[in-house]
Formats: C-alpha cells, structure tokens, sequence
C-alpha cells in the first residue's frame, strides 16, 4: 500500500529559485507535515536558500541541522517541556510567555508577534515596545518583530496593513512579514524596516501542476453482497458494481474534499467512496467501466499541507 508524491523536479527548482529571486531575503518555512514532502526531505533546500530556517513547534526541532539557526513561530506554551536547543529563536507575545520561557529557565533569543488583523498570536503594536524592554531585562536578545498577515483579502491591503504596523515599531529590528507575496517590495519602500519575507507555502507548493499524488490499487472485489466496510455501509445498486480497495487512508491524512466528494480520480472519472478512509485504505464503489484494477495507480486530489505521502519520487 503506497500513497506516492510525484514531482516535477526541474520545474520545481525553477519555481523556488524565481520565489526566492522575486521575494528578495526569504526566510523559509518547513512546519507541520513538511508540505506534502516532509520535513527532513525539504531541510537541505531550506538551507540552501538561507542559513535560518522558520518551524511550526519546538517538537519540530530534532529536523533542523546544527549548521541552521530555527524560528519557532508558535508560541511555547505550558505543555512544551524541554526546550532542545538554545539557538531556538523563540515567539512571544505577552508577558504570560516570557513566564512559560522563566519556568523552562531558559534565555533563548525572541521574535515579538505583532497582533495583525488575523487576531490570533500576538501583541498590539503600540505595547510592542514595552514588551520588548520586559524581554531584555529578562536576559532574552529581541532579534526581529513578526507580523502574521491573514490569507483573506489582496497583497496590497495586506502590504498596507503591514506598514501601517511597521510605522508603531522601532526600526532597528528586522519585520518578518508572511501573506504578502510580491507586495512585499512596497513595504519595502516605504518603512525603513529590513524586511523578511516568510514564505512556506508559495514557496514550496506554487504551481499545483509540477506536484501529483496517487495511490496504488490492491485489490478489486466484485460485489455479491448487500454490504461492506467497517460501517456495513450498503452498497450501490446496479449491475458491474466492484469495490476497489486503494492504499491510502486517514493515516495519511487524506479525507472527502470540502464539498463532501471522493477526492479519487481514475481515467478522468471520480471514483465514489464506499466510506471514509481509514487508517492505510480507503474502500471506492466503482460502477462500470473503466474500474481500475490491481497494481493501477488512481488520482489523488488532496491538499498537500496535510498529507503523508510514502514515497517521493523526483522526476
């Protein structure tokens, strides 16, 4: 059972080399399941682009190479434990996180979040500076603010959103901004901020046509029964009707697509899920032909942030 990531591998170098071009300094992202590529497979193109690299949670250390300095953009938390590595650069946003960083008696560098208009992590603009100073006095070296931008909306309203934050902040920290694409270089010209474009998404990902998922067919059963699957899910009517069992399931993060629909494919043709997938197979109703059959290969149309392919294979 296998769910394989294809890629286009010269494209896709193209692509990150003209995002890292046209961005300009570019802090890169590898969190959460690396992508679709996973995390240890994108570290060396992360640092080929630059010495610091951006992780979603201090438990995504232990894939950052002695030779990268990390930012961990999520703040710490009570539940964080030990905190591995003392070059960390780690997100605060209110005295309560300089507390949690106290308790792990730690003095790790800091990045201050900027309250944005998502209105998750971080302070108001006008009470960063107080925050700060609490910082320093506390033994922690303030190396940038952070501005975490929300997806809605245009480049421009997110570029001016952003230099409207930057005019409340001191100018001798570096802003990292994310979700702004190529309006980055208006923000650019107009605060005197060294600005750094965060990208993980954009800049992994781009074009969805140089990336393709598919699962491998194990078995084919035709069906002389009423029902199947873990649910006794009864099966469609009509005559020609096979279940076919891919190897792919939950465990590798694959599920119904936001309509509800089966996010398999076969010979251009959605092919219906008898169920929901679990764990490492997904059970597919399949009426007619084509069906596909053992050792076939069936389209697989899933958002790459959280699946978990088996295997890459870089064309």
């Amino acid at each position: 059972m296998t769910l394989r990531l294809t890629v286009e591998s010269d494209a896709w170098h193209a692509h990150v080399r003209n995002v890292v071009t046209s961005y300009g300094d570019v802090l890169p992202v590898v969190k959460g399941n690396g992508y679709g590529f996973g995390r240890a497979e994108l570290m060396p193109h992360a640092q080929a682009i630059s010495r610091d690299v951006a992780v979603g949670t201090m438990h995504e250390l232990d894939d950052v190479a002695a030779t990268q300095r990390p930012f961990v953009l999520t703040p710490v938390g009570v539940g964080a434990g030990d905190v591995a590595r003392r070059d960390a650069v780690l997100a605060i946003t209110s005295t309560h996180d300089l507390g949690v960083l106290k308790q792990l008696g730690v003095a790790n560098p800091v990045v201050i979040k900027i309250e944005s208009s998502m209105h998750r992590y971080g302070i108001a603009a006008t009470e960063a500076g107080d925050l700060r100073k609490r910082a320093e006095a506390a033994g922690h070296q303030v190396v940038a603010w952070s501005v975490h931008l929300p997806l809605a909306g245009s480049d421009d309203s997110h570029a001016a959103e952003a230099i409207a934050i930057a005019g409340a902040l001191a100018t001798d920290l570096p802003l990292h901004l994310s979700h702004i694409g190529a309006a980055v270089q208006q923000v650019r010209a107009a605060t005197a901020h060294h600005v750094v474009m965060r990208t993980g998404t954009h800049l992994w990902l781009g074009d969805k046509s140089m990336v393709a998922l598919h699962a491998d067919v194990i078995a084919v059963r035709a069906t002389t029964f009423g029902t199947a699957g873990y649910r006794a899910t009864k099966i469609p009517t009509g005559a020609n009707t096979h279940l076919v069992m891919v190897g792919c399931g939950s465990s590798h993060g694959i599920d119904a697509l936001g309509d509800g629909s089966s996010p398999f494919h076969f010979a251009r043709q959605r092919l219906a899920m008898l169920e929901p997938p679990h764990m490492h197979t997904t059970m597919l109703s399949v009426a007619g032909d084509p069906c596909p059959q053992p050792g076939d290969w069936v389209d697989v149309q899933q958002p790459m942030t959280r699946v978990y392919p088996d295997v890459i294979v870089w064309r």
